[in-house]
């Protein structure tokens, strides 16, 4: 993450939060769909697969900088 600007880091932890519903600092797949009901689950899938590097089922937010960062 040392890599991205202090703003576009406050920019996608402002999105992160957005997304992460429950507010427990991760974002699972439920909630994407939520925020983006028109993606097909295989995205998703494909997503989560990119972005959950410790396998947990879930996105933390050093995954989602490091997705979209």
């Amino acid at each position: 993450m040392s890599d991205v600007s202090s703003e576009r880091l406050a920019e996608l932890r402002r999105t992160f939060d957005a997304i992460d519903d429950s507010g427990d600092g991760f974002i699972s797949q439920a909630e994407f769909l939520r925020h983006f009901p028109g993606l097909p689950g295989e995205a998703i899938a494909s997503l989560e697969e990119s972005a959950d590097a410790d396998g947990d089922g879930s996105i933390s937010f050093e995954e989602f900088v490091r997705l979209v960062g």
